[in-house]
């Protein structure tokens, strides 16, 4: 617990960049120090990449950014093979993955074929490149964003990649107030600029350590069990949590705990982080009901179904 405090610092510094949405922020600093990937859904111009550059300077992460687009290829992800003729030989090119920090911006407009060569690098954390296997860079963080299914060029991730986000947040709209203050900003600053590091490669991987020695109690692995199943046994929902979800909750419950300085997880650390977890896991058994809105108030609803267990704090 010696190092929390680092984690608050690299929150404030991201605040400096991203105004109003302390609370996203906050869930996707958890995420990190979870180990886990992030999904960003929502419309372009509300702060996705400058929260994501943010997070990177912070923390002296190396991060490289690609726009995904129809013709984006797979060895733009995972690199390639040059011959060099004054060698003979053929030579690793590192593809854009090779960084800590990979920002796949608008991953929903890109081929399948593209997405499944990303799907393998955020599941195994290294790539395979005509038969050799390079390791990607400790720590290694993928945040993606999508436009909203149903926007004009995007198509549905498959439930398999859906799977491997650890979480997925939606950041939408500033209040008029704290858009203005934007607007402000930017006339006179550039925000990304005023970020300053605070903590290093290593150190945020010995975050990462403590972060997985968060206690959890038994009550609250039954609370987790609970929430799981009431999302395979609801009649709105097709296809609840899989056990991969299960793990992702109680990575993202000791997160939250972490970042709010307990070395325990509460009740309330797993219901804060539920809907984020689960909604773009789930899918409805209603043609028509499948934003990313109506699910997240399916979960909320399930949180109110589903009774906290009496857990000393």
């Amino acid at each position: 617990m010696k190092d929390y405090m680092n984690s608050i610092a690299v929150i404030n510094e991201v605040k400096k960049a991203v105004i109003g949405k302390d609370e996203c922020i906050v869930k996707t600093m958890c995420a990190l120090l979870a180990g886990g990937h992030i999904l960003i859904e929502d419309i372009p111009g509300v702060g996705k990449t400058t929260m994501a550059m943010a997070f990177a300077k912070a923390m002296q992460m190396e991060s490289k950014r690609m726009q995904f687009t129809p013709d984006v290829m797979p060895s733009d992800i995972v690199g390639f093979k040059l011959y060099r003729q004054n060698t003979g030989e053929f030579e690793y090119q590192p593809g854009a993955a090779m960084c800590n920090l990979f920002l796949a911006d608008e991953i929903n407009r890109t081929s399948p074929k593209t997405q499944s060569a990303l799907l393998e690098v955020m599941e195994e954390g290294r790539l395979s490149v005509e038969g050799e296997v390079y390791e990607l860079p400790k720590p290694f963080l993928v945040i993606a964003t999508e436009n909203p299914f149903g926007s004009a060029g995007t198509q549905r991730l498959p439930e398999s990649q859906l799977d491997r986000f650890l979480i997925c947040l939606s950041m939408g709209y500033p209040s008029i107030e704290e858009e203005l203050d934007i607007v402000r900003g930017k006339c006179n600053t550039i925000p990304i600029e005023d970020i300053r590091p605070v903590i290093d490669r290593a150190q945020v991987r010995e975050l990462q350590r403590q972060v997985s020695l968060v206690h959890i109690d038994n009550k609250v692995y039954d609370y987790i069990g609970r929430l799981v199943t009431e999302t395979r046994q609801s009649q709105e929902i097709a296809l609840g949590l899989s056990p991969r979800g299960t793990i992702a909750l109680a990575k993202m419950a000791q997160a939250m705990a972490y970042v709010t300085g307990r070395l325990y997880v509460i009740p309330e650390d797993v219901a804060c982080i539920f809907s984020d977890v689960a909604a773009h896991r789930i899918r409805m058994r209603a043609a028509g009901q499948d934003g990313v809105e109506i699910r997240k108030g399916i979960c909320r609803n399930i949180l109110e179904r589903v009774e906290k267990p009496a857990v000393l704090a």
